[in-house]
């Protein structure tokens, strides 16, 4: 082996090893590869940069824009609302329903985009029915997984497959070439979660929210959210010295650590619930809903003459306001930043009043005025107080922050009939010509992308915004590794070595054996990483053993895809894992029995589709 190839094998070993620990962005960790390749000089410049006019690449950040367009004009939200409709019956035909619908969503969208989409209406869905959230948030992610063998276009690895075969001489994937052999991976993967997977789910005893109300309420989720206990009441009585005070000069967070959460004035029917701004008057006979310890709500009710109440006040808000609870995804702005750093009030317009972190139902529970100070971790779910209009747009950014449920959500989407009409015909014309092959799969997408500009289905503005470029960057810059391998002869090498040891061997268990160790590589390193690694692997050990290079690229793209194990081998994962409250060890428990069933279907299938 020369020593070129020594040197592009350390520097893909080290690759992996960024890639593992995770201290580092994944594209800055591609970045380095590349420089590391160019400034050795085993790679030529022209060849470093050759990934970000690779197909692929183009293709994909076409697809985040046609994606935007698609949620931007309500068509998605409304294809996830239609969920409740169909989704009645008992606990199996739910989550039947809810894996199917985001198999199918998942298919043309991607996979993290579809369930950012897809959680805040599942998760009324399961309150509404009295079902733990748990039961449906890891069924769906996984769904969501299962859906990206469907087409060519859900998922980065069907496209870098496609393009091995292409660079190999061959021709490239349509856009149909993956759908067999997914619907019948799918429904392998439904009926295993509806059986044998939803006994080993979380149940409603093994979380805190044990008693996981029918309807979801405002003192519902605050309880969920630890506030129940910590909230506390007082009356403003006559002559106390808060009356004609305006909260804002009151001082009471900065004076006293307490937070006024709630204020309840008596009217012609009882209480009612009032704006909690800096610009409201107390009044005699309010009462006030607070946060803090026993300690300063004490000094706070001696300071102003207050009235404690005994009985554990209902948490309440006025009827534009209202509670909603996000999650933190992977890679989002706000990770590593506290909330006054972030000006979370002035960038959301809501107020945050409480985090569960940590693994499980029984996190720790910040409703504290340092709360501000709290630095913010992905996966950590957020309690957050605001009025209806503003959590509404809660919905539109699913970047940094993702909504996972609503109390009393009336299900209700805002769809711009004409713009969402025109988005769904250039959509399907892009997908008809690439399924018949009039265009080449490159310039569809690129065609309605730009289509969908130009029609005001997606806002300029919005488009470089839409477009995922860690995900770009990531596969731009590990291309030229997977070339430098190549050309360098350590890519031949490894097929020599494989080649010997196959020598005489059944092309099943060659396929077989691929799909284990891409499927073992996908549980630490991302899918796309995956892909980019195992897709020419494949290509050489087809031509060395003699086999089509189809059934075993078709392999590398359902084992890439394959990431139910761990919590770690997606980001669609970690984003239910919060909201979910789940354990490493319930991914190993229900994931990795699928991963398995999943893998030996697609053995036994793909090459009933494509022999070899």
């Amino acid at each position: 082996m020369t020593s070129e190839a020594l040197l592009a094998l350390a520097i893909l070993a080290l690759t992996i090893v960024l890639f593992v620990s995770d201290r580092l962005r994944l594209d800055v960790v591609a970045m380095m590869s590349l420089l590391a390749l160019t400034i050795s000089g085993v790679t030529a410049v022209p060849d470093a940069l050759a990934g970000f006019s690779n197909p692929a690449v183009l293709m994909i950040a076409g697809l985040f824009v046609v994606g935007a367009a698609l949620t931007d004009t309500g068509v998605a939200d409304w294809l996830g609302q239609r969920l409740e409709r169909f989704a009645r019956g008992g606990e199996a035909k739910v989550i039947a329903v809810v894996m199917g619908a985001t198999a199918l969503v998942s298919a043309f969208m991607s996979s993290t985009g579809t369930v950012a989409i897809l959680l805040p209406v599942v998760g009324t869905l399961a309150l509404r029915r009295g079902i733990a959230p748990a039961r449906l948030f890891m069924p769906v992610a996984f769904a969501a997984h299962l859906g990206s063998n469907l087409t060519l276009i859900s998922t980065p690895p069907n496209l870098l497959v496609s393009e091995a075969l292409r660079a190999a001489g061959r021709e490239p994937l349509r856009f149909f070439s993956f759908t067999i052999p997914g619907v019948v991976v799918l429904a392998v993967g439904v009926a295993y979660m509806i059986s044998i997977g939803r006994r080993e789910l979380p149940s409603q005893e093994d979380r805190a929210d044990a008693g996981a109300p029918r309807s979801l309420s405002l003192d519902d989720l605050s309880m969920e959210y630890g506030l129940g206990g910590a909230l506390r009441a007082v009356r403003v009585p006559p002559g106390a010295r808060l009356i004609g005070l305006t909260l804002g000069k009151a001082n009471v967070r900065a004076d006293f650590g307490v937070t006024v959460v709630g204020i309840a004035r008596p009217g012609p029917g009882g209480l009612e619930a009032q704006r909690v701004v800096p610009q409201t008057v107390f009044s005699a006979g309010d009462e006030l809903r607070l946060l803090g310890s026993d300690e300063k709500i004490a000094a706070l009710t001696e300071s102003f003459g207050l009235e404690a109440l005994p009985a554990r006040p209902i948490f309440s808000l006025p009827p534009e306001e209202s509670l909603a609870e996000v999650v933190l995804p992977r890679r989002s702005g706000l990770a590593g930043q506290t909330l006054r750093d972030a000006r979370f009030r002035d960038r959301y317009r809501a107020s945050v009043l409480s985090i569960r972190r940590g693994e499980g139902w029984l996190p720790v529970f910040h409703a504290t005025p340092e709360l501000r100070d709290l630095k913010l971790r992905a996966g950590d779910t957020l309690l957050v107080k605001g009025r209806l209009k503003h959590l509404k747009n809660l919905r539109d950014e699913r970047r940094d922050l993702v909504l996972v449920a609503e109390p009393d959500a009336r299900g209700d989407v805002l769809v711009d009939r004409e713009r969402a009409a025109v988005a769904v015909c250039i959509t399907l014309g892009m997908l008809v010509c690439m399924a018949l092959g009039w265009l080449p799969n490159v310039i569809a997408v690129l065609l309605a992308a730009v289509l969908l500009v130009l029609a005001r289905c997606v806002r300029p503005a919005d488009v470089y915004r839409a477009v995922n470029w860690e995900s770009v960057v990531l596969i731009a810059g590990m291309v030229p590794l997977a070339t430098a391998l190549e050309r360098t002869g350590a890519m031949g090498a490894a097929v020599s070595a494989v080649e010997g040891l196959l020598a005489g061997a059944r092309p099943a268990v060659v396929l077989g054996l691929l799909v284990l160790a891409t499927s073992a590589i996908g549980m630490v390193l991302s899918n796309t990483a995956t892909a980019v690694l195992m897709a020419p692997l494949a290509v050489r050990l087809a031509g060395a053993l003699g086999l089509a290079p189809e059934p075993l690229l078709l392999g590398v793209a359902f084992a890439s895809s394959a990431a139910f194990a761990t919590p770690i081998a997606s980001p669609v994962n970690i984003l239910v894992m919060g909201p979910g409250g789940y354990h490493f060890k319930d991914f190993t428990r229900v994931g990795l029995p699928l991963q398995l069933l999943v893998l030996a279907t697609a053995v036994i299938v793909i090459p009933l589709v494509w022999p070899f």
